[in-house]
């Protein structure tokens, strides 16, 4: 072989060597700055979205997050709407119910393949409770009115031909003061997320009579294990016009995802914030241990997840009419495809 042609193949072998990494660069950030609204930051629900953060994989994105805590999901949901927050980690089903408003948004990067909340009954009314009809009447503690975990009761309601007036709705956040709301009697009953749900399991507060910590408990729920819950979402407005800084996002969020496979129960608790544990270190583990199933491995949406959704919501909201709904630009799964093929090794 002549020196130019040995030449030639070098370069050309170090072209393909290179190809590869070329197409996983990413251009420059249209807003490195982002804000971020999430309803109970501290609850399992968002628990990738703190570990993105707590291991600085949005500042090596080349991010600066500032991330707005609110009571509840549709208070987050609500920051982004009146312009004071870019992005929602919230619930993805807010992609559908937001569509006949005029609101139109899209999910990126799933956090949650199960939704992850739980439904209990105060022990002192536990004993008369045989199905959702005996919720009638009742005070019922959600994260805060409008939510996704005010959602969950509205749908066991609706099986035994119940409405959402049929019982009064209390915004308890999904920290200490829901924990307080149930033990002094404030409230009857409460949906959740963990660790509340779990530390008011352990100190035989309540009864669950809903579970979707599981694929198992959410199939019992819903008929379904496919069931996208937290996610990453925006107005498609703020997505088409930042493509490149929603892909650094959801880059840093299946770098936790990817993570949380990993990941042993001790280094998650080493991870967090003290303060999450609510000076529980005990219950704030079998709470992880509980819900660890429900974290999307991957950070993508699907087909029949979103069916199952749709048809969850319209069971219980007339506004949500399936046919209407375009359910193919609630999500896009090709921002976490990228950040597969750039981080999962």
């Amino acid at each position: 072989m002549t020196p130019f042609r040995k030449l030639a193949c070098a370069a050309c072998a170090a072209l393909a060597f290179m190809l590869p990494f070329a197409a996983q660069a990413q251009g420059k950030l249209e807003k490195p700055k982002v804000s971020i609204a999430v309803g109970g930051k501290s609850g399992f629900y968002y628990l990738p979205l703190t570990i993105a953060e707590r291991l600085n994989y949005f500042k090596e994105e080349g991010l600066d997050v500032e991330i707005s805590d609110f009571d509840g999901g549709s208070k987050a949901l609500q920051a982004v709407v009146g312009g004071s927050a870019d992005v929602v980690s919230g619930a993805w089903e807010n992609t559908i119910d937001q569509q006949p408003k005029g609101l139109n948004m899209q999910g990126f990067v799933l956090q949650g393949r199960y939704p992850a909340i739980s439904v209990g009954i105060a022990k002192s009314k536990a004993a008369s409770y045989k199905s959702p009809k005996d919720l009638k009447g009742m005070k019922i503690g959600v994260s805060a009115p409008g939510s996704s975990t005010n959602r969950m009761v509205l749908h066991l309601l609706a099986k035994d031909g119940l409405k959402g007036d049929d019982v009064s709705f209390i915004g308890v956040g999904t920290s200490a003061g829901a924990i307080a709301a149930i033990t002094t009697g404030q409230i009857d009953a409460v949906s959740n997320v963990d660790p509340v749900m779990t530390m008011l399991e352990m100190s035989n507060a309540v009864t669950i009579i809903a579970d979707t910590r599981t694929a198992k408990g959410t199939e019992a729920v819903f008929g379904s294990a496919d069931m996208p819950a937290a996610a990453l979402y925006a107005p498609i407005s703020f997505i088409q016009k930042n493509p490149n800084t929603v892909q650094a996002l959801t880059n840093a969020m299946v770098r936790a995802l990817l993570w949380l496979q990993r990941a042993t129960p001790d280094q998650v608790l080493a991870t967090v914030p003290p303060e999450y544990l609510l000076n529980n270190r005990e219950a704030y583990l079998a709470s992880y241990n509980k819900v660890k199933d429900a974290f999307s491995p991957d950070g993508q949406f699907n087909e029949a997840g979103a069916q199952n959704t749709l048809k969850y919501l319209a069971a219980f909201n007339p506004a949500v009419k399936p046919a209407e709904i375009k359910l193919g630009q609630t999500f896009d799964n090709s921002y976490a495809q990228k950040a597969l093929a750039k981080y999962k090794r």
